[in-house]
């Protein structure tokens, strides 16, 4: 890959988690051109899974689905000058690279493979006040990726870097960017962030879905970065799914937290992303902004948190709830030994005079934790079996009891930038230092968490931007879903659920962003009641972020709801009836 140029760099992503579409990287590289292939392969709950591996097996504790994708696709990148950089290394880098060269001679080739390394910071969590946890592994930036795709690496690997990295490293190499390219970093790393899901951003997981003509086998995303960091998303011609203002502002509120984003090499400050459209299948992104990163890494912390087991039964048909507390009061009486927590949830699924009996259930389940796997195995089971004949009329389980599972837990921690000893190896063994960023500005949220304050005006702003919510629209109004007329997307960051709402037209902005205060998400999401909450106004993007605390209790491994990474919590939202003005409802096109 060249460097130093003001040529645009075509960035392709073939994967968005690990387990994604086998045939994606292939599909990329025979689709059309591109100077750099990216992936990301780990999500918090697969940190946990890859820990999990290699405490069994050594060797093991990298995406084995990375190297299943370069078995097939080493020698094609190779000999058409693409780059692969993948975070695919996981809890244990050096055991991938190793894997890499086997299969490459294997083949005959001999690639090039450089790594990073540093994350892994498990050896000294206690004395960093970390703790015990399974893992600890910081979040690095791209410029240890970025030397080593300077170095003339055909495919560099890490571990746990921010999921952008894959995306921030080749651009700066490319561009030969510094620390101090502030505004350039901030837009990559929106590049990246709009990328790094996969297909997200062209059309997977869109709440307008219906209006893209072919997602089938939608086509995987490609970031045309440019020298000041600006950007245009696309895909290769003649793959489907859609590239639409819309899918680039779905993908970018997903998993956001403030509008300040930090990372280790920036801040960006999503509040002042441009997007528009540029031709099929190409949308523009402009005018990001950046401020120094914090003096703080983050660290992902993974543990396990004890054992669960779990039983579902439904409840048919009239006196559900009466029902309901009968099983409870069996149960409880049945069992010999308490578990720690014990969550009881009733899900209304019934409805009356169901033309089917699935219709006429509703789903009652009982959640078990405890440290001790034996209290939350047969214990459990057995009050679930001894009570099946002598308690509600109908009573069945979906399925049988099962014996006990270990569950995780995922902790954010964070350590000064100067811990992790961030470093590259290159291919011929040599070791070169990342040294931190010189510069840093401690984080400062542009929301107060107990205010719900809105952003502070960021300096030549368009005033027509405005962060203050404006007074709903007077005038008739249509009693309809909220989802008639905006968009969502939600997800996981650790315990908290994030979801991002936006509308497509200018008009409908100042009503959505007077709808959506704290004490209106309450009432339409009656499980954040007691949580804390914080609205977040983004202006630009014509959305509003909502951040629900605690809502996932200890991450997605720990099991806290039935949807553990809040996936559908926007479509909930989307849902939920709300007074609409009539002078929305007609129909609008996507821009």
């Amino acid at each position: 890959m060249s460097t130093g140029t003001g040529e645009a760099l075509r960035v392709g992503n073939c994967s968005g988690f690990y387990g994604d579409r086998l045939s994606a990287m292939r599909e990329m590289l025979e689709g059309g051109e591109l100077d750099v292939l990216t992936g990301d392969w780990l999500a918090e709950l697969t940190m946990l899974i890859l820990a999990r591996d290699r405490m069994k097996d050594e060797s093991t504790g990298y995406a084995k689905t990375f190297l299943t994708q370069l078995r097939d696709c080493l020698g094609l990148a190779m000999d058409r000058g693409v780059t692969i950089v993948a975070n695919a290394g996981g809890v244990n880098t050096p055991g991938l690279v190793a894997a890499i060269r086997a299969l490459a001679a294997e083949q005959g080739l001999s690639p090039t493979v450089a790594h990073v390394r540093g994350d892994d910071l498990t050896p000294r969590a206690d004395a960093l006040a970390l703790g015990t946890p399974l893992g600890a592994h910081a979040y690095l930036g791209g410029f240890g990726i970025a030397r080593a795709v300077s170095s003339g690496a055909d495919v560099v690997v890490t571990g746990r870097v921010t999921d952008a990295s894959v995306i921030v490293g080749p651009a700066i190499a490319h561009f030969g960017w510094g620390r101090d390219d502030l505004d350039a970093l901030a837009g990559a790393t929106v590049a990246g962030h709009v990328i790094e899901c996969g297909t997200q951003a062209t059309g997977g997981n869109y709440a307008f879905f219906t209006e893209i003509e072919d997602l089938v086998h939608p086509g995987f995303p490609i970031a045309e970065i440019l020298p000041d960091g600006s950007s245009t998303i696309t895909k290769h011609p003649g793959t489907g799914g859609a590239v639409t203002v819309g899918t680039v502002t779905s993908q970018l509120l997903y998993e956001v937290q403030d509008a300040r984003y930090a990372g280790p090499d920036v801040t960006t400050r999503l509040d002042s992303i441009s997007l528009r459209p540029d031709g099929t299948d190409r949308v523009s992104i402009t005018g990001v902004r950046g401020e120094a990163p914090p003096p703080d890494v983050k660290v992902s912390l993974t543990s396990l948190g004890g054992f669960r087991n779990e039983m579902t039964m439904a409840v048919t048909g009239l006196d559900v709830e009466a029902k309901a507390e009968l099983v409870k009061r069996q149960f409880h009486d049945a069992l010999t030994t308490a578990p720690a927590e014990l969550t009881w949830t009733l899900a209304r699924t019934d409805s009356a005079d169901a033309p089917t009996q699935q219709q006429a259930a509703a789903l009652l389940t009982v959640v078990a934790r405890d440290p001790d796997a034996k209290v939350v195995g047969r214990p459990f089971s057995s009050a679930a079996i001894e009570i099946a004949l002598a308690s509600y009329p109908g009573f069945h389980t979906l399925a049988p009891p099962s014996t006990a599972t270990p569950y995780g837990v995922f902790t954010p921690g964070y350590v000064p930038q100067s811990v992790p000893h961030h470093e590259v190896v290159l291919d011929d063994g040599s070791v070169e230092n990342v040294p931190p960023p010189m510069t840093t500005q401690a984080l400062e949220p542009l929301t107060d968490p107990h205010t719900s304050q809105e952003p502070k005006q960021l300096h030549g702003q368009d005033p027509h931007t405005s962060q203050e919510p404006r007074q709903l629209q007077e005038g008739a109004t249509v009693r309809a879903p909220l989802g008639t007329v905006a968009g969502a997307r939600s997800g996981d960051k650790g315990g908290n659920a994030n979801i991002g709402v936006w509308v497509r037209d200018d008009a409908a902005w100042p009503w959505l962003s007077g709808l959506l205060t704290p004490e209106r998400v309450r009432e339409l999401l009656p499980e954040t009641d007691d949580l804390p909450l914080t609205v977040i106004h983004l202006p630009n993007l014509r959305a509003v972020n909502i951040v629900i605390g605690g809502l996932l209790g200890e991450g997605v491994a720990y099991n806290a709801r039935f949807d553990p990474q809040a996936k559908g919590l926007g479509e909930w939202l989307r849902a939920r009836q709300v007074d609409i003005p009539a002078t929305l409802l007609d129909p609008t096109e996507d821009r």
